[in-house]
Parts: structure tokens; C-alpha cells; sequence
């Protein structure tokens, strides 16, 4: 069996050699150390050793993505080639329904797009396509991200590529520890259904919004197409890594950051801010009284 020392050993070695702020690195194995030598961590069986050493880390180091995590079923200690993680992502995804969870045509023709994730923006493009095509006679659109709790950047990009006119918005850029680049990302060209242009767009967001759903209401809260009503989101904006340290423990390694064009900087520790700040319960309807009025 693994020891809590070993996986502590493992868990720093993998922060060290992939956290995207490698400045911070030395700071977060010092503090780990230090209550390992005090015994935080002892006599913690390994869910709790899990909990414990992510409170320590977000201590020294307010990252949401930084974390370790238990594992209910054993995983494999071997590294997951990137093609066999890539697949794993995409049948839970479909398994999902790409995240959409419903479409609907609301009262005085308001459109309800409810998504819970962001789906890999290939496999998941036939849903998306269908989800705006079910949309595109509205005349204003509600976007639920309450619930979504992220998911892939490329999904985000083809999502906010139906709400502006052509590829020559600029989305977001994701810089990336391991190669020191970064990759653009812009509106796409080609949609297979309608573009959703010169109507409003509303997008509700809560503490539970995380990561790609905060991408997808921070792009269009920045680039002025979109009201953000609800509460602020959780504040991650690190794509991550995870990589398995012990049978049942996972370490969440944020290997590469969001820098958003308009802004200079992105989400990380803040959250998403709305613009109208109201009960994630109440968003909804003050959505509804906020389309109508553009609308009627």
C-alpha cells in the first residue's frame, strides 16, 4: 500500500515539474512539507488525506484546479496515453447528451438553452449544430450555465462562435507550461446551423458555474453579447492536468492559463462577476423580465 508520504512525494514532483506558475512551485512544496514534519496528515485515512492536503494547497496557493482527489474506483498508476483520456472524455460526454440538458421555446418566443457542460467541440458539434437550429426563430435567448461545471475549450469556441458574425473575433488565448506557447482561439467560419445574431442574449450563472462554463459566460460577458444575471462563479480558469499518484488519489495539475484579449487577464480566484447580481434561484425569472423588456 502506498503511504501518505509517497503520495505526498508524488503529488509534488508532478506540481513542480507541470503548475503553469512555476515561480509558486517552491512556495507550495515548502508549505506540504512543513505540515507533513507537524503531522497534519497522519492517521488521515486517504479521502481525508485528499480533502486536508487540497485545503493546505488552496492555503498557499488559491488555485480551484489545484488539488488532490480521491478516486472511488482503483485507476491504473501507468500514465493514460492522451488518445485513451481523450476517448474517456468523450463517452462521458455523450453519455451526457454533449451537455445539453434541455431546449426549449419559452413564452413571448424567449429560447432556454440549459447546458451542463461543454462537450469536445467534434464529437459534440452535431448536438450543438441541432440545439441552434431548434433555437434560431427566437427572438431572445436565455443560456443556463447554473450547472455547468466546464469542460472543453474548442466546445467553448464553436458555442461562441454562433453568437458573432464571422471568424475574425477574437476569443481567448491559452498559454501552456509545457511547450511556452500559445494558442489562439477565434470564431469559426463555418457553422452548420444559423448564426444567433441582433437578438439578446442572456447568460445565468452560479457559485457552481466552474471553468469552461465560466469561459463561456466570461468570453461573452467581455466582448459586450451578452447580460450576465445570477451569482458569481466559482473561479477557475487553469485547463488542467490529472495524473494518478496512488490507486485511489488523483493530483489536478493546472498545466496552462486563460488570458482573455479584451481583458488582459482572466477568471483565476475571482470568479465571473454578472452584471445583475441576484439569487442563483431568482435568475431565471429576472432574466425573462430583463428579454422581455428589450424585446417587447
Amino acid at each position: 500500500m502506498t503511504t501518505h508520504h509517497e503520495i505526498l512525494e508524488a503529488a509534488l514532483a508532478r506540481i513542480t515539474a507541470g503548475y503553469v506558475f512555476p515561480e509558486k512551485t517552491a512556495a507550495i512544496d515548502a508549505a506540504i512539507r512543513r505540515r507533513l514534519d507537524e503531522g497534519a496528515y497522519q492517521d488521515l485515512d486517504l479521502r481525508e488525506l485528499c480533502d486536508r492536503v487540497t485545503d493546505d494547497l488552496q492555503r498557499v496557493c488559491p488555485d480551484k484546479h489545484l488539488r488532490l482527489l480521491w478516486v472511488e474506483e482503483p485507476q491504473s498508476m501507468d500514465q493514460e496515453p492522451e488518445d485513451v483520456a481523450r476517448a474517456r472524455f468523450e463517452q462521458y460526454a455523450r453519455q451526457s447528451n454533449y451537455g445539453i440538458r434541455r431546449v426549449e421555446q419559452l413564452d413571448d418566443n424567449i429560447g432556454y438553452l440549459d447546458l451542463r457542460m461543454i462537450p469536445p467541440a467534434g464529437p459534440g458539434g452535431p448536438a450543438i449544430a441541432a440545439a441552434m437550429q431548434l433555437l434560431a426563430p427566437t427572438d431572445a435567448l436565455v443560456i443556463d450555465l447554473r450547472q455547468c461545471r466546464g469542460g472543453s475549450p474548442e466546445g467553448v469556441q464553436l458555442w461562441c462562435s454562433y453568437f458573432f458574425a464571422d471568424d475574425r473575433v477574437h476569443l481567448n488565448d491559452i498559454y501552456e507550461r509545457a511547450t511556452d506557447s500559445t494558442r489562439q482561439y477565434w470564431t469559426l467560419g463555418h457553422l452548420p446551423a444559423p448564426r444567433y445574431l441582433d437578438r439578446p442574449v442572456t447568460v445565468l450563472t452560479s457559485d457552481v458555474t466552474f471553468s469552461g462554463g465560466e469561459e463561456l459566460a466570461y468570453n461573452l460577458k467581455a466582448l459586450g453579447r451578452a447580460t450576465l444575471i445570477g451569482g458569481t462563479t466559482r473561479g477557475g480558469a487553469h485547463p488542467t492536468d490529472r495524473i494518478a499518484v496512488a490507486p485511489h488519489v488523483t493530483v489536478t495539475v493546472p498545466a496552462a492559463r486563460s488570458i482573455n484579449p479584451v481583458t488582459g487577464t482572466n477568471w483565476e480566484g475571482i470568479g465571473v462577476e454578472p452584471d445583475v447580481p441576484v439569487a442563483a434561484g431568482d435568475a431565471l425569472d429576472v432574466a425573462l423580465e430583463h428579454l422581455r423588456t428589450r424585446i417587447g
